[in-house]
């Protein structure tokens, strides 16, 4: 299959061309690290200056939206030693999150002193919603080329159940742990707008309400949060204004206790699902769901290309995947 010469992006990713040199269309209208630099230290100081005028006016300075994967537990001690800020952690627990990745929410959240709560769905909702997933893409198509389908489905549940939960409570950022390859720099630091947010989360809900109706509810806004009484917060993705570096980001997990999750997948520290994710979406449609997110890293110069194609080619542990299709009802699928 052929590859772009700089990047790890395929022929078979959507809207990819390539030129006489082999390079594709994304890597060749790259500016470039240095323009890169000079923008990340704007939104860096932009970040700061929203702390100065958020912090202290509201119970918690800070909603972190957190997984107890690497990234997230890197910006959540980031926002407690860096800005000393109080932050509400904040997990979707989507049925398979491993017992490592629960002892380490449970021990990072003490050590630095947060306060932290679980949302857990009905796992017989989770299971019809990644069981269709699987089958069929129940979102716009556009959504594809970033994540699988079954991904897209538990990151609606993430942003919106987040952002509901600061919107009643009060908490003036959201902050996120998406890498600088699942979030442009232009998105890490942004105001959200009661409309947008409001066309944004039909887009989601619809689908999702068409297979188990009013059960999704609680985890999404209603017409009263977008009625003018409310305020909305900032969603923060520090990552990309940050130097990214996962060998740095795996030292400073060791320096807080962080362990890492056994029988997962190369592209993810805390959830089992992920390789029957990934599996899934490449048999159904030809390329890798990370090769988007791993190939802007590699362009921007936050990972070396061996290392990009060492995760997306990484075969998926086979144990993990037959767990994870029995506990969904899929076992006697091909």
């Amino acid at each position: 299959m052929k590859l772009c010469k700089i990047c790890v992006l395929p022929e078979t990713f959507p809207g990819v061309r390539f030129n006489a040199e082999g390079i594709c269309n994304f890597c060749s209208s790259y500016t470039g690290e240095e323009a890169q630099e000079k923008k990340k230290q704007k939104y860096r100081k932009k970040f700061e200056d929203l702390i100065k005028k958020t912090k202290g006016k509201s119970g918690h300075d800070a909603l972190m939206s957190y997984s107890g994967g690497k990234d997230s537990t890197y910006i959540l001690t980031f926002l407690r030693e860096e800005y000393d800020l109080n932050v509400l952690a904040l997990t979707f627990d989507n049925g398979f999150l491993p017992d490592q990745t629960l002892e380490n929410i449970r021990n990072i959240c003490g050590t630095i002193g947060v306060d932290h709560i679980i949302f857990k769905p009905s796992f017989v909702m989770m299971q019809k919603i990644f069981q269709e997933s699987s089958k069929r893409n129940i979102f716009a198509e556009s959504t594809l080329a970033r994540a699988s389908t079954i991904c897209n489905s538990c990151i609606s549940f993430v942003k919106f159940g987040a952002l509901r939960f600061a919107v009643e409570k009060d908490i003036p950022i959201i902050a996120f742990g998406w890498s600088p390859g699942q979030i442009p720099l232009a998105s890490s630091i942004m105001k959200n707008n009661p409309q947008m947010v409001k066309v944004m989360q039909k887009a989601a809900y619809e689908p999702l309400y068409e297979l188990v109706g009013d059960r999704i509810r609680p985890f999404f806004l209603e017409e009263k949060h977008f009625d003018g009484s409310y305020e909305f917060p900032y969603n923060v993705s520090p990552h990309a204004f940050l130097d990214y570096d996962e060998e740095k980001i795996y030292e400073k997990m060791d320096q807080i206790g962080w362990k890492a999750p056994q029988k997962i997948d190369a592209n993810t520290t805390n959830c089992l699902l992920n390789s029957f994710a990934n599996i899934n979406h490449m048999e159904r449609y030809g390329f890798h769901p990370y090769v988007f997110e791993l190939a802007k890293l590699v362009r921007e110069g936050y990972m070396k290309r061996l290392t990009a194609l060492k995760k997306l080619n990484q075969p998926e542990i086979p144990e993990t995947v037959k767990i994870v299709k029995k506990k969904l009802g899929l076992t006697n699928r091909n």
